[in-house]
């Protein structure tokens, strides 16, 4: 489905994995609110979740924040549909910049 355009609020600017550091993609999935995004992100089809789709006890701004933060890391890219901003997980260019960083992210490790 190609992106809509007619969207009040502007497009989101995205950071391409190429252009990141590691300390940035640490810094970006340092974070259990963003690590649980990306793991929702990872078991879905890609642009198949809006924003408002993912379960985490943060409101709409920060959730807003962490969005721009994963789109600054070079892990998230979105695109606006109608009145939802969809995403997906920039999965294969985050693998080639940061190979195997992504897979020990979305391992399921017991806490503590």
């Amino acid at each position: 489905m190609a992106p809509t355009t007619t969207s009040h609020r502007a497009a989101p600017e995205h950071t391409h994995p190429d252009d990141v550091s590691v300390q940035t993609a640490l810094a970006a999935l340092a974070d259990p609110v963003r690590i649980s995004l990306v793991r929702e992100l990872a078991g879905s089809a890609e642009w198949s979740r809006s924003c408002g789709s993912f379960d985490v006890p943060v409101g709409k701004a920060a959730l807003s924040h962490h969005f721009s933060v994963l789109r600054g890391a070079g892990l998230v890219e979105q695109r606006d549909e109608g009145p939802k901003r969809v995403n997906r997980l920039r999965r294969a260019e985050f693998e080639t910049r940061f190979p195997g960083l992504l897979e020990l992210v979305l391992r399921d490790e017991p806490a503590g």
